[in-house]
């Protein structure tokens, strides 16, 4: 077994990617950015309206000429692996793409979701995938689709840019749960939930799992990026990776993968398929190593995100640390409202957002920037806390700590705030938890830095080796700001 090597994890998230070098020994990980690039909705007009897709094709032209610059820097690597976003798809024909995929952000799943609700009711739907409610999981997609009877396959985004570096179509398991066509006990296709989408026989390709060699890269693609590695099947869905990659040395932990989306959860050996799930619109999402990711989506720091372009495009230049700084300033009472509302999913103007979210809850809204920040953070915190203590209610489990993996591990208010609002420690880090997780499973499947046959237990005892998280304490002097009931999005 040989004792280091060096494989190359393509991370893409849905604002940039990146492709990481990792060179992994028995000391640990060590990491080396060689590419990033920016990935965002492409907006298109069909018919009587403007459409978002992803431009995928200018995506996986990043992602070789990533490849090209990780073989120029290390020409040994071993293995590549790819990671991305969930629920979004590329349809095919013959081996072709039928259009740029769809935005999950893009309203034209809106009418999917009453298509699926009357072939099958929402109590059969979450018995058989266990997935929370959201209008664009790719089920709903499917049953919106126009195009879908023309095509032959469907494949992920992540499975699409294998097909295209190695001519293998194949469904990663951890994003496929995301679909809710695969069945959450059984971990295959489930028949029922294909028909409820309206699927045609055969969309759906073969099912394979984290570490699985998908093949190697096509001569043409071996040429294009200056070398020759096989494609290895990671957790594709990023918040598998990057759970993977929480540095846990205790069993009774609870995540939080903060970035764009806020993914708050526990990691079980099987699936919760109660009727309390359901109610509380927790999902069932697969892990490495058959775990399963019970967990809930509660929006992020796309709230952020999309307040700071706002006020960008009104003129004003954003400092974000100062910004924060000012946040974490401020004394006021500022209001917590609930992330989740769908009035939050489409770009936008955030802060008008908020603020008529707030009037039609009876709170004052936020009166300057710092206090729209401390508002989206408070917010969010209390959801993270709200979404802890409905879990462990419903699973039974004592959850003792918090770990913070992602971009948000950086923002220092948030995770101070997170654990303030749960009285539990939080431990912040790695902020490149998916792309840690990428390598690792990689690594396993290589057979180097000890890692053959590795538990996923001692695949984090790297990490923790590798990182050291920054602790956070809870605060007993924490006030609460003003507040108002909370909707649950509506099934």
């Amino acid at each position: 077994m040989s004792t280091s090597g060096t494989v190359a994890a393509v991370d893409l998230g849905a604002t940039s990617g990146r492709v990481i070098l990792g060179h992994v020994d028995t000391d640990g990980v060590r990491m080396e950015h060689v590419a990033r690039f920016p990935n965002g909705p492409v907006t298109l007009h069909e018919h009587d309206r403007e459409a978002l897709h992803w431009d995928v094709v200018e995506l996986y032209r990043q992602v070789t000429d990533g490849l090209r610059q990780a073989f120029a820097t290390h020409p040994a690597i071993v293995s590549i692996g790819i990671d991305s976003w969930a629920v979004d798809y590329g349809l095919l024909r013959d081996g072709r793409l039928l259009g740029l995929p769809s935005h999950y952000r893009d309203e034209r799943h809106e009418g999917g979701v009453d298509r699926v609700h009357r072939r099958m009711d929402t109590a059969e739907l979450y018995a058989r995938n266990g997935l929370q409610h959201l209008p664009f999981n790719t089920v709903f997609q499917f049953a919106a689709d126009p195009s879908l009877q023309l095509a032959q396959r469907a494949l992920l985004i992540p499975d699409l840019l294998g097909y295209w570096l190695t001519g293998v179509q194949a469904a990663e398991r951890t994003n496929a749960s995301t679909t809710g066509v695969l069945n959450a006990t059984t971990r295959g296709w489930d028949p029922a939930l294909r028909a409820a989408a309206g699927l045609p026989a055969g969309l759906l390709p073969t099912l394979r799992d984290p570490g699985d060699r998908l093949g190697p890269l096509l001569p043409s693609v071996a040429d294009a990026v200056g070398g020759q590695a096989p494609v290895t099947l990671v957790g594709s869905h990023d918040t598998a990776s990057a759970v993977v990659a929480v540095p846990a040395t205790e069993p009774d932990f609870a995540y939080i993968s903060s970035g764009t989306w806020s993914l708050v959860g526990i990691e079980l050996d099987a699936p919760v398929l109660s009727d309390a799930a359901r109610d509380a619109n927790c999902t069932n999402e697969g892990g490495v190593d058959g775990r399963v990711r019970f967990l809930k989506n509660v929006s992020g720091l796309w709230l952020l995100s999309e307040s700071v372009r706002t006020w960008e495009r009104g003129g004003y230049h954003i400092d974000l640390e100062a910004l924060l700084a000012s946040a974490a300033a401020v004394t006021a009472p500022v209001p917590v409202f609930d992330p989740a509302d769908e009035s939050f999913t489409a770009p936008g103007d955030m802060p008008a957002r908020i603020a008529a979210w707030c009037g039609d809850h009876g709170l004052s809204a936020p009166a300057s920037r710092a206090e729209f920040v401390r508002s989206i953070l408070e917010s969010l915190a209390a959801a993270y806390a709200e979404t802890l203590a409905t879990i462990s209610t419903i699973t039974g489990k004592d959850v003792r700590q918090v770990h913070i993996v992602g971009g948000g591990s950086q923002n220092r208010l948030l995770c101070q705030l997170t654990a303030d609002r749960t009285g539990l420690p939080v431990l912040a880090g790695p902020v490149e938890a998916t792309a840690l997780g990428n390598i690792l499973v990689q690594a396993r499947a290589s057979g180097f830095g000890g890692l053959r046959g590795a538990s996923l237990e001692a695949l984090r005892a790297t990490i923790a080796r590798t990182v050291e998280p920054v602790r956070y304490t809870p605060r007993a002097d924490h006030t609460s700001p003003q507040s108002a009931p909370r909707r649950r999005m509506s099934v």
